[in-house]
């Protein structure tokens, strides 16, 4: 079964980014003239996706107003003679849908996959990528398709960044067998490995996966804590279940600092001149 549908969580307050994450969603941080969250879709689409889901907060407008047409813009450039600008305002072409997260209760990486589980039918596999950063190809190729044709049918995988500069501590550690199967992530390995390979939540979760999540956020935890994906894939492998590790190709951009945005600027600008 072809996988069209992809999640994409960004309900986030960006608290790392403040202030100006009070006024700016933190995915439509700007990679040149573009949001980043719209590299991440723009991947998805070249992977096939058709159906996109945001899981957005409850004050989201930007996200809406960026991914729905403007006719008083598009009226305005064909009146000025711009007409060579209206491309850059097309909609893309896939479906969007908006699922609002609530501020208050559960939260974490796992609840916003479960909060679209409604929208995923039965024996579904579906794309999950957060939209606050992304894997940057130069050459305009899909590193999502890349995942997907590597996942087995029926299975999951996950994206791994190779990675040696300082900001593996900020990232958790994807452990790997032989048969590159994810054993288990960890956060903060001491001592640190020779080889790191990072954990950029981008997946392919099956069916069986997908079920885990929604059972794990069904689970009542300690008030305050977060609910960590990577528990119920610790669980499903644990029970004998195989998720792929896939290397990622391009180069991992992250808008999630300041001086993370300011060398994915440098990136996207030096490629796009």
């Amino acid at each position: 079964m072809a996988i069209t549908k992809a999640i994409i969580p960004v309900a986030g307050w960006g608290t790392r980014r403040l202030p100006i994450t009070k006024a700016i969603e933190k995915c439509m941080l700007p990679l040149g003239n573009r949001p980043i969250v719209d590299y991440v879709v723009q991947d998805c689409i070249d992977a096939g996706i058709t159906d996109i889901y945001f899981v957005v907060g409850e004050q989201s407008e930007q996200l809406h107003a960026y991914y729905r047409p403007n006719g008083e813009l598009a009226d305005y450039l064909m009146r000025n003679g711009k007409h060579n600008m209206l491309p850059l305002i097309e909609t893309p072409q896939a479906n969007f849908h908006y699922i609002v997260q609530p501020s208050y209760g559960k939260y974490g990486t796992a609840v916003p996959v479960d909060l679209a589980m409604p929208y995923i039918s039965p024996g579904e596999s579906v794309v999950v990528v957060m939209g606050d950063d992304c894997v940057y190809n130069t050459d305009g190729s899909s590193e999502i398709a890349r995942l997907i044709a590597a996942t087995p049918e029926g299975q999951s995988a996950i994206l791994g960044v190779p990675v040696t500069d300082d900001s593996i501590q900020r990232y958790g550690h994807i452990m790997t067998n032989e048969q590159s199967e994810l054993i288990r992530i960890i956060e903060h390995p001491d001592p640190m490995p020779e080889q790191f390979l990072k954990n950029v939540s981008k997946y392919v979760l099956s069916d069986a996966m997908l079920k885990a999540v929604s059972a794990y956020v069904a689970q009542e935890i300690d008030p305050g804590k977060e609910y960590y994906i990577f528990h119920p894939f610790q669980q499903v492998i644990t029970d004998g279940g195989v998720m792929k590790v896939v290397h990622a190709q391009g180069q991992y951009l992250d808008a999630g600092s300041a001086d993370g945005w300011l060398r994915a600027n440098q990136i996207v600008l030096a490629n796009t001149q």
